[in-house]
């Protein structure tokens, strides 16, 4: 019997720029780059986060007045036909509204429409006055390409979320972010986000695949640094500079399953969590992997 082989995935993210409030805009843009990336034979794709609102709020209302619901949304059902007409998996960010109250969300679509979506766990600064925490865990989603993560930007700080995707089976995590300039950085740097990807990558044996944006928005710089990287924790795309791009990478994730870093080491099976388990967040089964 001939045994199938798995085929890397050809994964994108996207490096855009984005106009503040302009969702109908925005949308289309996305959708734009969406096409390019499927013409270069991405099959799954990464947008930054809250790439169609923009990020910079200055009070509750306007924040209201930029989000929509889920799956409803316009952006919202845009990406589904896109990711239905390309046949491809497409990760964005974007304010959710759902009755009274406020998330940012990435969401997931496929050849089949609307698959899921992931609340920010970690606000960051004065996100706090508009948005609630993330209230649906850390999701992994299975679908015939893989199964795949997701994280919104302050997540990215947390070895703890990196983790608990991995033992529940995720073959690559998809990072969405408006990330922070950081002046204090050596400018071939600008922002922590590579850092943490390319550490939780190594240690946990999985890909992360971080789309980051670009440009000022009300006076606030984003960095870019957008990157794929493999499950060693090497960079296999990017990081981009500070333009808008879209990199590629084919990402093996039968890699996942098999051993690392060597033939008897394991970043996942050698855990010790009888130590460290009720510290870490792995009391729930669904959160082991033996």
């Amino acid at each position: 019997m001939e045994i199938k082989k798995q085929i890397p995935v050809k994964t994108a993210c996207i490096q855009m720029d984005l106009e503040f409030g302009a969702i109908e805009k925005n949308t289309k843009k996305t959708v734009r780059l969406i096409n390019e990336a499927a013409d270069n034979g991405a099959q799954l794709i990464v947008l930054p986060e809250l790439c169609v609102s923009g990020y910079v709020f200055t009070n509750r209302e306007e924040a209201f007045a930029y989000s929509e619901k889920i799956p409803e949304g316009f952006s919202c059902r845009e990406w589904i036909k896109v990711s239905k007409a390309r046949k491809v998996y497409v990760i964005a960010g974007v304010s959710e509204l759902d009755g009274g109250k406020l998330y940012n969300s990435a969401v997931l679509f496929g050849p089949e429409g609307y698959i899921g979506k992931y609340r920010k766990l970690q606000l960051w600064e004065d996100e706090f006055l508009w948005y609630e925490p993330g209230d649906i865990g850390l999701p992994v989603f299975k679908t015939p390409i893989g199964r795949i993560g997701m994280l919104i930007c302050a997540d990215m700080w947390y070895q703890e979320t990196y983790r608990i995707l991995t033992v529940s089976g995720a073959d690559i995590i998809c990072c969405c972010i408006n990330g922070t300039w950081h002046d204090d950085l050596p400018d071939n740097m600008l922002s922590f986000f590579p850092i943490h990807s390319m550490a939780a990558a190594n240690s946990n044996n999985v890909y992360i695949a971080a789309a980051d944006r670009v440009g000022v928005e009300r006076g606030v710089r984003f960095p870019g640094k957008s990157l794929i990287v493999a499950n060693t924790g090497l960079p296999v795309a990017g990081p981009i500079e500070l333009q808008e791009e879209i990199i590629y990478a084919d990402c093996d994730f039968a890699a996942v399953r098999r051993h690392q870093p060597n033939e008897y080491n394991s970043a996942i099976k050698d855990r010790r969590i009888d130590v460290y388990d009720e510290f870490l967040g792995y009391r729930s089964e669904r959160y082991r992997s033996d």
